[in-house]
C-alpha cells in the first residue's frame, strides 16, 4: 500500500497538470457550446426554411457519429484539406462545442417548448413583437428549466475530454498514456486517473444538486 501511494506522489503533478486541462477544456467548449446551442436551437423553431435545414444538418450530422470520429476528421482530416494548423487543445475545444451545442440545441428546445404557449399570445396580444417576446418573457423562463438539463452536461462534456486523448491533446488521459508508455504501470496509473475522475464529477454532481434545489425553492 506504501508503494502505491508513493506511486501516486509520483505521478500526481503530471496527472494535475492534466486534470487542470480537463477542466479548463470543459470550461471552454460549454460556454461556446451555450451559444452555438441556443443559436441552432432558435433556428430549428424558425419559421425560415433555410434556417430549419441548417439546423437539421447540424444535429443530424453531430448526432450521427462519433465523437472520436469528429475529433479525427477534424484534427487530422479537416485541417489537411484546408491546409491550415490548430493546436491540439483549440481541436478539441472545437470538437466538444459543436458536439455538446447539439445537445443542448435540444434541451433548449425542449426548455422553451415546456413554457405555457399562452404567455406567447398573450405577449403578442399586447403589441410585442415575436423576438422582444422570446428574449424577455419566453427566455428566461426556459432557462431556469433547462438549467439542471445544462449542468448534466457539463458533467458529461468533462468526462467526454477523455476520449480526445485520440488527437494528442495533454488532458488527464493523454497524461496517463504518457505514463504508462514510461514504467509500463498501467493497472495503478488508470486506477488513479479513475480516481480522480470520480472525485470531480462526484463534487460537481454535489454542487449541482445544490444549484438546482435553490433554484427550485
Amino acid at each position: 500500500m506504501s508503494s502505491f501511494f508513493e506511486y501516486v506522489v509520483q505521478c500526481w503533478p503530471q496527472l494535475v497538470l492534466g486534470l487542470g486541462l480537463t477542466v479548463k477544456m470543459t470550461i471552454f467548449s460549454l460556454v461556446l457550446a451555450v451559444i452555438i446551442g441556443m443559436i441552432a436551437c432558435l433556428f430549428s423553431i424558425s419559421n425560415v426554411k433555410p434556417l430549419n435545414w441548417i439546423s437539421g444538418v447540424y444535429l443530424s450530422v453531430i448526432r450521427g457519429t462519433p465523437l472520436m470520429v469528429q475529433a479525427v476528421f477534424i484534427y487530422f482530416g479537416l485541417t489537411a484539406a484546408l491546409d491550415v494548423k490548430i493546436s491540439s487543445f483549440n481541436a478539441a475545444v472545437l470538437v466538444l462545442c459543436l458536439n455538446a451545442g447539439a445537445y443542448l440545441s435540444e434541451i433548449f428546445r425542449s426548455g422553451i417548448a415546456a413554457v405555457n404557449k399562452g404567455q406567447m399570445e398573450a405577449a403578442r396580444s399586447l403589441g410585442l413583437p415575436y423576438g422582444v417576446a422570446m428574449r424577455k418573457i419566453i427566455l428566461p423562463q426556459a432557462i431556469r428549466i433547462v438549467i439542471p438539463s445544462v449542468l448534466n452536461q457539463f458533467i458529461i462534456t468533462l468526462k467526454d475530454t477523455s476520449i480526445l486523448s485520440v488527437i494528442g491533446c495533454g488532458e488527464l488521459m493523454r497524461q496517463g498514456d504518457q505514463i504508462v508508455s514510461r514504467n509500463f504501470r498501467s493497472f495503478e496509473t488508470y486506477a488513479i486517473v479513475a480516481i480522480m475522475y470520480y472525485v470531480v464529477v462526484t463534487i460537481l454532481t454535489k454542487i449541482f444538486r445544490i444549484i438546482e434545489r435553490r433554484l427550485s425553492n
